[in-house]
């Protein structure tokens, strides 16, 4: 594969999705802060979870797929790796974090606080907590998704050794892209689902896993798409403004909302190269490289914000949302460049060193 320089504007997109999530997790509490518009428009942040796992798709076929046709077992042993050391120490981090809060409460003689079930820490730390074991999120509701993007990643080697969708044709591409929509739609609708955000414990990995290959097939599209006409970029917009036209008609969401998410994705990354995008400064791009960081740490936070500081958990007030959303920006700060990057490069430092890494897009891969 030959090298690219970062498309920064996926990396910004990334952190406005993972900024989306926080003000989800918030929307209720800061209810009368916000006002009834804002509080629906934010009750729809579960979708960015979807955009991220697009966006990893995207990312990892770009960096990894024609390492794995080349090198095979080896770039697997390499790859995994390497993205555990992009996910795991920031996630036990934020796991230990819980455990100090359970303790903590129980050292107070307030008991064990709920949604902290001790016999399913096991599975947190083996990032299996949302493979069908539990009924519940617990812990750091978050990392559900980063528990099925580790399952998207086992899936991955096996993915890139069977297609090649530099070869495939892009009719057939578009047809894939379909039917994993379509795949996605009809299990979920078939069992009652109401939107992509229903019963995460039971249909997240599916959507992490149908989504992860959308972004793939995203990528591949983009590598021949990328230079020349710009019908690509019209069409893509076409796409993902009809998707989000469609679902404010009415139309389904789990069937709308994918299709304008990987319209979206296209056009970020089709205009990602353009100097003057406005996706691609210097400040915008930070939050985006912190985002990881910032969606990690979200939940935990403001569970401990609202025990320290918050009276009425149905009014934190202006004052108090503002100052929780900065205490998650210099939380985000801390973690990335204390917890998160370190760790990630001394792992890397001792990833085993059986295929040459090659030199490809810097962007790194899309989180929930």
């Amino acid at each position: 594969m030959q090298a690219t320089t970062e498309l920064r504007p996926l990396t910004s997109a990334r952190g406005i999705a993972a900024w989306f999530i926080v003000l989800y997790h918030v929307r209720l509490a800061a209810a009368p802060t916000l006002g009834p518009d804002l509080v629906a428009f934010f009750a729809r942040g579960y979708l960015a979870v979807d955009f991220f796992f697009m966006l990893s798709g995207f990312v990892i076929w770009l960096n990894y797929a024609d390492r794995f046709r080349e090198k095979r077992m080896l770039a697997s042993l390499d790859f995994l790796w390497r993205r555990l050391a992009r996910i795991y120490p920031l996630h036990l981090v934020m796991l230990c974090a819980a455990m100090v809060f359970v303790a903590a409460n129980w050292i107070a003689g307030r008991g064990l606080p709920e949604g902290y079930p001790l016999a399913e820490l096991p599975l947190h730390l083996l990032l299996l907590q949302n493979w069908g074991f539990t009924d519940h999120l617990s812990w750091n509701d978050p990392a559900w998704s980063i528990s099925c993007e580790f399952a998207a990643y086992l899936a991955f080697p096996l993915l890139a050794a069977m297609f090649d969708w530099h070869r495939t044709r892009t009719s057939i591409l578009l047809m894939i892209a379909a039917g994993l929509i379509a795949l996605l739609f009809g299990v979920m609708t078939g069992a009652g689902a109401a939107n992509l955000g229903s019963d995460i414990v039971r249909f997240g990995l599916l959507r992490c896993l149908t989504q992860f290959a959308l972004g793939t097939l995203l990528c591949a599209l983009w590598l021949r798409w990328r230079i020349g006409s710009r019908v690509p970029l019209f069409c893509a917009a076409a796409v993902g403004l009809g998707g989000f036209i469609a679902f404010l008609l009415g139309a389904s969401e789990i069937l709308t909302m994918p299709v304008a998410l990987a319209g979206l994705l296209l056009v970020l990354a089709l205009t990602g190269e353009h100097p003057r995008n406005p996706l691609g400064g210097k400040l915008i791009h930070y939050v985006g490289e912190i985002s990881y960081a910032t969606y990690m740490a979200h939940f935990l936070l403001f569970v401990a914000f609202k025990l320290a500081f918050v009276t009425d958990p149905h009014d934190i007030g202006a004052v108090g949302l503002a100052a929780f959303l900065l205490a998650v920006l210099a939380a985000s700060v801390f973690l990335y460049h204390c917890v998160e990057r370190p760790a990630q490069r001394w792992l890397n430092r001792r990833a085993p060193r059986m295929a040459q890494r090659d030199s490809t897009i810097s962007t790194s891969a899309a989180v929930n």
